[in-house]
């Protein structure tokens, strides 16, 4: 809120000065118990610098439901900057605010609580063509789809129409490796080592597995179902003691069924190579059974209840704004 003289709807001169406001950009302050470090208010912070462009990336896609877009770089920590698309002339980056030139048609604009944000689709092309590479921006759309705010084949025909534009063949490489069964950012890294450090075929995604008694065995993260080899990705929730007895139940279960299991960690994720090797020496461990053999199945019992694929469900809601 800007100053007011009287000190109603915001703060006098003086106590803007004072330890109870902090000063978020030019003429605009919040009172200074408010938390900085959430990323819908750094959105809402930036939000002023947007009046003639649109949030875009991670805050737009915070605002459109994108748990996972958390504004932090992939060690968790690190603040990355607010994206704003802004056409016309150059703007120069200030503190947690960085400017995207481009075009913007008034149709890849929403309102969302009062600020202007860029429409999924553009907010996620601009997430992919600024990443560092094109394991995050594989993440980006992974994490998109598993927000259910948009599909793999909406934002191929989305970037069809984008030749030319700076960064696009880092987001079509991206969306040809992209899955959109993945469940959390992580996992996707884990698969991105699994396809491109250690080149084997591109694995199954959080695929049920049941015994030939149809009974459910577990939800294997990444399933080579030729080898029969999974590996599961385990995050910082794991570490509950409620939580590890059950993966490893579940790991007992695949095993019991002939199936070979590995097990990555966020540190293993940081060292691709070594991740890599274990698991091509883990399926150099596995049975590779023919079908018939196999004493595990992929199909589901006829009452197993199957969650809709991701553009069924866009058909059923109709197209996100």
């Amino acid at each position: 809120m800007p100053i007011d003289l009287t000190g109603r709807d915001g703060p006098t001169r003086g106590q803007s000065r004072g330890s109870g406001w902090r000063r978020t950009s030019y003429g605009l302050f919040v009172p200074s118990d408010v938390d900085p470090s959430l990323p819908e208010q750094r959105v809402a912070e930036s939000a002023p610098s947007a009046k003639t462009g649109a949030i875009t990336g991670w805050g737009s896609l915070r605002l459109h439901g994108g748990r996972f877009f958390d504004g932090l770089l992939s060690d968790g920590v690190t603040r990355r900057p607010v994206a704003i698309a802004m056409p016309g002339g150059s703007r120069q980056p200030r503190d947690g605010v960085v400017f995207s030139q481009g075009p913007l048609s008034p149709d890849e604009v929403t309102n969302i609580r009062g600020i202007r944000c860029t429409t999924p689709r553009r907010a996620i092309f601009d997430e992919m063509r600024t990443a560092p590479d094109v394991r995050e921006a594989v993440v980006a759309m992974d994490m998109a789809a598993a927000a259910r705010i948009m599909s793999i084949s909406r934002m191929q025909t989305y970037v069809a129409s984008k030749a030319g534009w700076v960064g696009v063949e880092q987001v079509r490489r991206a969306l040809e490796l992209a899955d959109e069964d993945s469940r959390s950012p992580q996992e996707t890294r884990a698969r991105l080592i699994w396809v491109l450090d250690a080149g084997l075929p591109r694995p199954l995604v959080n695929r049920p597995v049941f015994d030939r008694s149809e009974r459910l065995l577990g939800i294997a993260d990444l399933l080579d179902p030729e080898a029969g080899f999974v590996c599961e990705y385990d995050g910082d929730d794991h570490r509950a003691a409620k939580r590890h007895s059950s993966d490893v139940d579940r790991e007992a279960r695949l095993r019991r069924v002939l199936i070979e299991v590995t097990r990555a960690t966020g540190l293993d994720i940081r060292e691709p190579a070594k991740l890599a090797q274990r698991l091509l020496d883990a399926r150099g461990r596995a049975r590779f059974l023919p079908a018939e053999r196999r004493p595990w199945t992929l199909t589901p019992p006829d009452d197993y209840e199957l969650e809709l694929p991701l553009d069924m469900e866009l058909d059923l809601r109709g197209e996100p704004s």
